[in-house]
């Protein structure tokens, strides 16, 4: 029988696999096919929606004083997640926009820390340096044409992790009060209220016409994948480790966008990727899952204070 928290962690792999993968497909899109704003009204509308059927066989309710941090997890979230996410993939590349979100682990441990009074153990900083050590060079490694980010994009991105690090200890405590689905459509619902005025006029200009059958299909992976699917692991998953743990495994996100542009690479002829994947590649591979092992893990003996 699988316990709880093992299948937290199975969310949360699941949940960072699908992330990985979005990088390529949801850059696929933008901007040619759709505009970064008009993906995210998308996202979080159709997402939503997909909430709301499953809400409909839950009649739980909230309590008025919850409302405000409710709104402020929409806020953060959704709203200025998807957004800045989105936008910042729009403007950068999709291995500036890696390496920058390989920081939220580190926002999250000290805002915990401040909000929650977590400590900071020595496993925990040994964990998050050699993680983001590994993401950091396999992502470097990859760059092999000429950069394609930008300032803005970069900064877009950096906002993006910041909010959802912030995002992931707010959530936290609603998590023990009501059940995953509750939370979820009331982040959502508030979250589609602050991104409706800066989102809807690009969302009508999208030429809908244009799509063929693979940007239909990419679209609704990233509506049902990285945003239906994986809200609703990752709230499952808060239930049971902390927002610190939960966040540690975005550095699964890379090696996974790393992998599918080598499998990419193969099959198609003449690309850039050939011959890509190296053996100090797989070794970046095992420094990320070994620094999300250090932070989710029990204290190892070796590592007491």
């Amino acid at each position: 029988m699988i316990s709880n928290k093992a299948k937290a962690h199975i969310a949360l792999l699941s949940v960072n696999m699908i992330y990985g993968a979005n990088y390529l497909i949801a850059k696929g899109l933008m901007p040619h096919k759709i505009e970064a704003s008009a993906l995210v009204f998308l996202r979080i509308s159709g997402a939503g929606l997909l909430f709301l059927i499953l809400k409909s066989f839950s009649k739980e309710k909230v309590k008025k004083k919850h409302i405000p941090r409710l709104a402020l997890c929409g806020f953060l979230g959704i709203a200025n997640n998807q957004f800045f996410s989105m936008n910042g993939l729009s403007l950068t590349s999709p291995v500036d926009a890696a390496i920058i979100i390989t920081a939220m682990p580190i926002f999250t441990v000290i805002i915990s820390r401040f909000l929650l009074k977590e400590p900071l153990t020595i496993q925990r900083i040994l964990g998050i340096s050699l993680g983001g050590a590994g993401a950091v060079l396999l992502i470097y490694l990859g760059n092999l044409g000429i950069g394609t980010g930008s300032l803005l994009g970069n900064i877009f991105v950096f906002i993006n992790a910041l909010s959802f690090a912030f995002y992931l200890v707010l959530i936290k405590p609603l998590m023990s009060a009501y059940k995953p689905i509750t939370v979820i459509i009331w982040t959502f619902l508030f979250g589609f209220v602050f991104m409706f005025p800066f989102c809807i006029s690009p969302l009508t200009q999208t030429d809908f016409s244009s799509f063929d059958a693979s940007n239909w299909i990419s679209l609704c992976y990233v509506v049902v994948g990285p945003t239906f699917l994986a809200y609703l692991l990752n709230m499952f998953a808060l239930q049971y480790v902390k927002p610190t743990v939960s966040s540690s495994y975005i550095y699964v996100q890379p090696a996974v966008a790393m992998l599918l542009v080598a499998v990419i690479s193969y099959m198609v002829i003449n690309s850039q990727y050939k011959g890509d994947i190296t053996v100090i590649k797989l070794l970046c591979c095992v420094l990320i899952f070994v620094g999300v092992y250090l932070i989710s893990s029990k204290p190892l003996k070796w590592l007491k204070r």
